[in-house]
């Protein structure tokens, strides 16, 4: 279940919610108890951070390290042997 951010128009009171993606948008300020919440669009919490990540997934697959420098390659091969 995805985590969404409100803010209240009265009091400023931001918090998150846990919710389901069917479920309707909450209205009430848990502080204020004012009908007065905006769902706010905010980044996803999922990053992927740190030296080439899919580098050390294909560690198996010999010499093909770098799959998207692999595909250039080969259409550059297959050019050069057509002409």
């Amino acid at each position: 279940m995805p985590l969404y951010e409100y803010r209240c128009d009265a009091c400023e009171h931001s918090f998150e919610a846990l919710q389901k993606m069917s479920d309707e948008p909450l209205i009430h300020c848990p502080a204020c108890d004012e009908a007065t919440l905006r769902k706010l669009v905010s980044a996803g919490g999922f990053r992927l951070k740190g030296e080439g990540w899919y580098e050390t997934d294909f560690k198996n697959s010999g010499k093909k390290r770098n799959l998207a420098d692999s595909g250039k390659s080969e259409s550059t091969t297959k050019k050069n042997d057509v002409a």
